[in-house]
Order: structure tokens, then C-alpha cells, then sequence
């Protein structure tokens, strides 16, 4: 039987940019959730192969792609099924939950974890856990946090891509204030209410590569979201409602414009299969 691991969506819910190093690097400091929705990796004993399937696998890679990285990095071998279900190169962490699912899969299968996961990238770290988190420095910084409150949200992403790169070389400011203290959540009021006194701080960058990342936000609001904000590096978006039938409801609105749109809810890492 094969090993499955799920990937579920990482969610910078507030993210501020604090510095930057001599080698370029960008310190961050950010609030880390995971969404209920995210892709699947399946592990089976074999030689390091890939295969990608599922509604986003068009035009990924399997060459060198994150999930054949973690298994070098790990220094070991296993025939990977990747189903990729969510958007590709987002702001979601997509591609580093899949490293860290495959990196939690091969510790099922008895090969340790290998050190300094941040190799692979910033959000692989967090990933691992997949639980909410406090991500500090390039993000090899993980301090965990009590559960969230299973907050229903809408995800929404329109279709086009915006370059990490490019987002980080368009910020005006690089050396912001951290995040305030982060208190024990106890529902949607007391989160929105904290989050409100935070900020994405690649969100202007972004919005200046990708003005449409704006009409997402300003749609999601619109469908009754009690609060919205754009997660990483964009371009998805996210929104907070008060109840699952609004958040259904706001995500067929939002599927309307063309745009990938998913209604889900604030969660833990499924149990391993």
C-alpha cells in the first residue's frame, strides 16, 4: 500500500517583511495557518521517479521539481504521486507543502529528516508540521502555536502569476516593524480583530504587478467576507465568514469571474493514510 501524505495549503494570515540580509535574503515574520484543502502525495518503495497528475499538473515539471529535491535532500529513493489540485506558484505554498509531504512520508517509510529543510525553501519548514505557526527569520524560525479556531474561508486565485522575485524587488520599504504578540485564538471576531492591527507586506508590491489581485480582494469582500487579505506573495487571496453556507455561497460567486475559487475552513493536518 502506499504512503499518502496530505499538503494542505499554507496560509501567511498576517506577514511582515523586517530586514534583509547581506546575502539578500528577506527576514520575515509571519502567522502561518493551513487551510482543509491542498494537493496529495502518494510514496511507494521503487527508484526516484515522479508523476504528476490532477487538474493543475499541465505544465509542471517533473525534472526538478520540489518533491524529487526533498527525496535527494533526504537521500533517498521512492516512485512519488503528486496530485496537484491547487494552483501553481500561488502565494499557498503549494510547491513546499509537497516537499514537506514527501519529507513526512519518507519518515514513515524510516529515512530520517534531513537538516536545514529551508534549503528546499523559506516555507518548507513550517510546512512540515503543517500546524499553525509563528515563521520568523528566512523562515527556519518555526515556533508552534496553539490550534486555530476552524474559521470557514474562501480561496481564491485569478489565474495569473506573480514572480516571488518580482513582488520583493517592487517593495518600497524592507525593514518594517515584527507582528504584536500573538494571543490564543478563540473564534472569527478575536482573529479578524488581531489580524486587523497586521499586514501582508508584499501585498502593495504585489498589487502593483498584478492589479487584479485587488478586484479579487474587493469581490471577496463583497460577498460578505469579514475580512480578506492576500497570502504570501500572491496571487491568491483569502476571506473569513461567519458561517460554511456563506463561504459556499461567496466561492460560487467568485468562480463566475473565471477565477479558481474553493471554500474550505481553517484546519489541521489530515491524519496520515
Amino acid at each position: 500500500m502506499p504512503v499518502i501524505e496530505a499538503a494542505p495549503a499554507k496560509l501567511n494570515l498576517a506577514l511582515h517583511v523586517t530586514g534583509r540580509r547581506a546575502d539578500g535574503y528577506h527576514l520575515l515574520d509571519s502567522l502561518v495557518a493551513f487551510a482543509g484543502v491542498g494537493d496529495v502525495v502518494a510514496l511507494e518503495p521503487g527508484p526516484l521517479s515522479l508523476r504528476i497528475d490532477g487538474p493543475f499538473a499541465a505544465g509542471l515539471s517533473g525534472d526538478d521539481n520540489l518533491c524529487l529535491r526533498a527525496a535527494r535532500l533526504a537521500g533517498a529513493d521512492a516512485a512519488i504521486t503528486l496530485t496537484k489540485t491547487l494552483p501553481v506558484a500561488s502565494g499557498i505554498g503549494g510547491g513546499s507543502a509537497d516537499a514537506a509531504a514527501v519529507l513526512r512520508g519518507l519518515a514513515r517509510m524510516g529515512h530520517p529528516l534531513p537538516e536545514r529543510v529551508e534549503r528546499l525553501g523559506a516555507d518548507v519548514p513550517v510546512c512540515l508540521a503543517s500546524t499553525p505557526a509563528r515563521m520568523q527569520g528566512v523562515g527556519e524560525i518555526v515556533t508552534p502555536l496553539p490550534p486555530l479556531p476552524p474559521v470557514p474561508l474562501v480561496l481564491a486565485n485569478p489565474g495569473v502569476a506573480v514572480p516571488t522575485p518580482q513582488v520583493f524587488a517592487a517593495m518600497d520599504r524592507r525593514d518594517n516593524p515584527g507582528l504584536p504578540p500573538i494571543p490564543a485564538f478563540t473564534g472569527l471576531a478575536d482573529l479578524t480583530a488581531w489580524l486587523a492591527g497586521t499586514r501582508n507586506d508584499l501585498q502593495p508590491a504585489a498589487l502593483s504587478i498584478a492589479p487584479v489581485i485587488g478586484q479579487v480582494l474587493d469581490a471577496l469582500r463583497a460577498s460578505g467576507a469579514a475580512f480578506a487579505r492576500m497570502s504570501g506573495s500572491g496571487a491568491t487571496c483569502f476571506g473569513f465568514y461567519d458561517s460554511p453556507d456563506r463561504a459556499r455561497i461567496a466561492a460560487t460567486a467568485l468562480k463566475q469571474h473565471g477565477w479558481w475559487a474553493v471554500a474550505t475552513e481553517l484546519a489541521p493536518l489530515p491524519r496520515p493514510r
